[in-house]
């Protein structure tokens, strides 16, 4: 089971955001009112716009009240995530780092004039190319194509320094130009990212740098005969190398010390050796050094051993993912996207948290999966609430709000995983929220108010039980096999969609409010309204006209309120209506039905997952997943547009910076950038550690 974070909806994103941190300091507030003060919040959270994007800025509340060595490990820490942000270029498209470099050297060194209409709209290209960490739209796959013209590129590049250009040897500016002008312009050429379509060849129909010269069959058949039926702890064959031909013959190049990103890696590898020196305990520092050979073997079973280590420190304030993690990636689902995410323990706000988790067989017990298929002992799962310091990678600028490692089946089922909400991100989607969208979309008048009043925490809700109890429960059959194999490019979707499910099937059950975590039934119907009505409208925003769904966490939102609108089209569960002006909305008439029919479904995806059936799996993404109203998706593109609200957001990221005396750090302190252009060009100087593919 592969076990990836979940990203913020667009209704949770721009309207509702929960916040276990903001929630729990409510409440503690509460208890002392006449001694504390409230302190009013004046950080600016949101600093930009343009395309259908918005920069937002985090928080690190109590970074200052941390031990010296405590905020001296969080350095070292994010220098080494940092260091590896390179990676994650290289691995989304082959010639990536060379466009970056090309836009850095123009943004930084260009002659010509800077305040005409063809300028802004390549600025705003290359802002659009920084924020995806690449040419590829981060979230829709496809080829961001600029507003300007090649003729005003080809001028760009030619008043620009030669010097900063990733030039090949003996090239001059002009050659540069024509060499490099089809991969920005050219739509046919590399035009998607991660190709879904299960009637193409899935491996040569997406642009990323996992595989070359490769076929899909080629590389399923590469890995399967690694397989062995009866290997009870398989590592995950592929996830830290790329997958080629060299003289005809299939060749891994893994990512490693003294291999494929070598560069990078020294550095990493560097930072995290200093982070090992200084680790708050045994447990933490063993992870680190496992860490550190896994980088320097490449060796997967070390991967694992580094994982076990990891889950086993939960009494560490300070933690870290670093590494090859989630497989979104790859349209085969095995090859990991380099990532990390640098973070502190809220220990007031993971109160919430960990109640679920401390409930997790019950949970498990209690669900309508079949017998067969629940877990008799769920073990370790860690949960907790995060402070982010620090994201890179594959988290960044765009992040997750909730994360459950790790991925490896086994290793979950033997020795836990560690469920996470990331507080302070997700605060500051509270803060930077527009509450004209509610009133956009939720336009029956109880649902309205249930929304604006109970969806914040409803919201904290979902993720804390989808990462908590989602993603751990449930067990597949004996021989089975991993379901990156048994359900191929289904699977993250299929999965996704079963941890969702687990949320919607249990946050409108009562038990809830019995371990103190949510007041009434009513947080548990603004779920309901909001996963709905974002499952079958609000998310369209981030869609093309034609287009159909591809990203596996939209295809299952979309499959799940789908399937369920269908399924209780006899009982008029759900309702579309129409507004006196023509708008369409949703209304939930049975939540009880409703919840009904989240189980039956939970049931089935489980049964799936459990036996590998494949059919099946295609059968509900396919039919409920991806097909797009083109009529309705019209009219919610028209009434988002007149928002005038970015359907996406992401991170400036905060700047740790050391306090010296000689070559001793005396203290560290944190610096917010407002600029998101200045942060990209200081990160293009300061961490381009790998060469440029030319």
């Amino acid at each position: 089971m592969k076990s990836v974070a979940i990203f913020a909806s667009i209704i949770a994103i721009a309207t509702m955001s929960s916040c276990g941190n903001k929630n729990e300091k409510k409440d503690e507030t509460n208890k002392d009112s006449a001694a504390t003060a409230v302190v009013p919040d004046t950080f600016t959270y949101s600093v930009d716009k343009f395309a259908d994007l918005r920069i937002l800025r985090y928080k690190i509340p109590g970074f200052e009240q941390l031990t010296l060595k405590q905020k001296e490990l969080l350095y070292y820490l994010s220098e080494a995530a940092l260091a590896g942000k390179d990676i994650i270029w290289d691995q989304n498209y082959k010639f990536n780092l060379t466009v970056r470099k090309t836009l850095e050297a123009i943004v930084s060194s260009y002659k010509g004039d800077k305040n005409t209409d063809d300028w802004n709209k390549f600025l705003v290209y290359a802002k659009r190319v920084w924020f995806s960490n690449g040419i590829h739209h981060h979230y829709a796959s496809d080829k961001i194509i600029p507003e300007c013209s090649s003729a005003y590129f080809a001028d760009l590049v030619k008043n620009s320094d030669a010097a900063s250009l990733p030039l090949n040897k003996g090239e001059d500016a002009s050659a540069f130009t024509k060499r490099i002008t089809p991969i920005i312009f050219d739509p046919k050429v590399a035009p998607k990212r991660v190709s879904l379509d299960s009637k193409t060849d899935l491996v040569r129909s997406s642009a990323t740098n996992f595989y070359e010269g490769v076929t899909e069959k080629e590389a399923t058949d590469f890995y399967k005969a690694m397989n062995k039926a009866d290997d009870k702890t398989p590592v995950s064959y592929g996830l830290n190398s790329k997958l080629m031909k060299e003289n005809g013959k299939l060749v891994e190049k893994v990512w490693k010390v003294g291999g494929m990103y070598s560069a990078a890696l020294e550095k990493v590898v560097y930072w995290l050796e200093k982070a090992s020196a200084v680790a708050e305990n045994d447990a933490q520092k063993k992870a680190f050094d496992l860490l550190i050979e896994y980088y320097k073997t490449g060796d997967l079973k070390k991967f694992d051993e580094y994982c076990i280590a990891w889950v086993a420190d939960t009494a560490s304030t300070v933690d870290v993912v670093n590494g090859y993690i989630e497989v979104y990636g790859d349209p085969l689902g095995r090859k990991g996207s380099f990532e990390s995410t640098v973070s502190v323990k809220d220990f007031e706000a993971s109160k919430r948290i960990a109640a679920i988790g401390g409930q997790a067989q019950w949970f498990e017990d209690n669900s309508p999966l079949m017998p067969q298929h629940k877990k008799k002992n769920v073990k370790g799962i860690s949960a907790k609430v995060i402070t982010v310091v620090q994201e890179t990678g594959d988290a960044a600028p765009t992040t997750p709000i909730g994360i459950n490692l790790p991925n490896s089946n086994w290793i979950r089922q033997e020795y836990g995983s560690k469920s996470v909400n990331l507080g302070n991100i997700v605060y500051a989607y509270e803060k930077a929220k527009s509450p004209t969208l509610i009133n956009e979309f939720y336009l029956d008048k109880g649902m309205n108010e249930r929304v604006k009043q109970y969806a914040a925490l409803a919201g904290a809700l979902h993720t804390d039980m989808h990462e908590v109890i989602g993603h751990a429960s449930g067990q597949i059959n004996p021989g089975v096999g991993d379901p990156s194999e048994t359900l191929k490019n289904y699977a993250n979707a299929l999965e996704e969609g079963r941890a969702d499910l687990v949320a919607l099937y249990y946050i409108l059950d009562k038990k809830l409010i019995d371990i103190g975590v949510m007041p009434s039934l009513e947080c548990g119907k603004a779920e309901y309204d909001n996963y709905i009505t974002n499952g079958l409208m609000v998310q369209l925003a981030r869609l093309k006209p034609g287009d159909d769904v591809e990203e596996a966490h939209m295809r299952n939102r979309q499959m799940i309120a789908k399937w369920v609108l269908e399924k209780g089209q006899k009982d008029n569960v759900i309702e579309k209506k129409k507004s006196p002006e023509g708008k369409t909305y949703f209304v939930i008439n049975d939540y009880d039905k409703l919840r009904k029919l989240f189980g039956d479904l939970l049931r089935e995806l489980q049964r799936i997952k459990s036996e590998g059936d494949y059919e099946a799996g295609k059968n509900l993404i396919e039919n409920y997943g991806v097909k797009v109203d083109q009529e309705l998706h019209k009219e919610v593109l028209e009434r988002y547009k007149n928002l005038g609200i970015a359907p996406y957001q992401g991170f400036i990221q905060p700047k740790l910076v050391p306090v010296m005396d000689g070559d001793k750090i005396t203290d560290v302190k944190v610096e917010y950038p407002f600029d998101f252009v200045q942060q990209m060009m200081e990160f293009g100087k300061k961490y381009a550690l790998l060469p440029t593919v030319n």
